[in-house]
């Protein structure tokens, strides 16, 4: 069987394709199918229902284009995967969910379903947990909402806190004062940072306060207004943490709260305030958990198989 898709443009034709023809390449080894490219038309060849699937990927595709969205190998590789597991029709909506982080109009994109529901989660609550393994974009978009929200002037300042706890270590014995003692632990905080927005502008902010990194044992006693707060790396804080940080909410301020409750560095015996809340929390309006998985990873596409391989380890009706 034979289908053919005629393109608008030479330069429509160059985005899809990608470096070295990879996209389409891909798409052939994933649906098992010969694709042609003469011109401005593709001729897929192969069995009718793979046909169909790697036409309604193209399609997609080519809806994200047309709007000015980008395509990059590993949103071909979820794209294909989505319509092969039927979990999504609608890939260019995910693709085309821009988060606009800088005045030179850089974007950042939710990459998956999971990531696109954890964005909106964000726009409509004032609580929200993205709780889920490394790699789900779970930091970086959280990051990415804030600084937006930060650039449209919805709040005034941005609070990045992180409990300072690496595999039970304890500051005391950490050398140098308190800045160099937690500066390792709010790293990848500044890391987003700096990815999202200029240098001297990042360092302007952090000057002034607008935008502040802090070790979460450091926010007792505040009221945070007209603020977007991100704990990240949640799963490190105790329960105690937990109840005081998510007590600083102060009005017209929103709280993302990240981590991935299989990750804890907490002491043996130590309660974790991120698994605890889950059950504490459930079912208040204007909170919401937003649960990603190993679907949800944007990384090298082998770290999806490494987390499945881990969680089949680990569950024992698996083994």
């Amino acid at each position: 069987m034979k289908k053919d898709i005629v393109l608008s443009s030479n330069n429509e034709a160059k985005l899809l394709y990608g470096s070295h023809d990879e996209n389409l390449n891909l798409i052939e080894r994933e649906f098992d199918i010969q694709i042609y490219a003469r011109g401005q038309t593709l001729t897929i060849e192969g069995s009718k229902e793979a046909i169909q699937q790697a036409e309604t990927v193209i399609r997609e595709l080519l809806i994200t284009i047309r709007k000015g969205g980008q395509i990059k190998k590993h949103e071909v590789l979820y794209a294909v995967k989505s319509i092969k597991e039927k979990v999504t029709d609608d890939i260019h909506s995910i693709y085309l969910d821009r988060i606009e982080v800088s005045s030179k109009r850089m974007y950042v994109t939710p990459k998956s379903k999971g990531q696109k529901k954890y964005v909106d989660a964000i726009r409509h609550n004032d609580i929200v947990f993205g709780i889920g393994p490394a790699g789900t974009g779970k930091t970086y978009l959280a990051m990415a909402m804030a600084v937006n929200a930060l650039k449209k002037q919805i709040v005034s300042r941005i609070i990045l806190a992180r409990p300072a706890v690496e595999a039970g270590e304890s500051l005391g014995y950490l050398p140098g004062d308190l800045y160099e003692k937690v500066n390792p632990y709010l790293r990848p905080l500044y890391d987003a940072l700096y990815d999202m927005m200029e240098v001297n502008k990042v360092q302007d902010y952090l000057s002034r306060g607008i935008i502040e990194v802090v070790p979460i044992a450091y926010m007792r006693g505040r009221t945070l207004n007209n603020a977007f707060i991100i704990l990240d790396e949640a799963q490190n804080s105790t329960r105690e943490q937990m109840k005081m940080f998510l007590t600083r909410l102060g009005f017209d301020s929103k709280a993302v709260i990240t981590g991935d409750i299989t990750q804890s560095d907490l002491p043996k015996g130590k309660e974790g305030g991120l698994k605890e809340v889950i059950n504490i929390l459930k079912g208040i309006n204007g909170i919401n958990f937003s649960f990603l998985s190993g679907e949800d990873v944007v990384r090298h596409e082998l770290v999806q198989d490494i987390i499945r391989a881990y969680e089949k380890y680990q569950d024992p009706d698996e083994r």
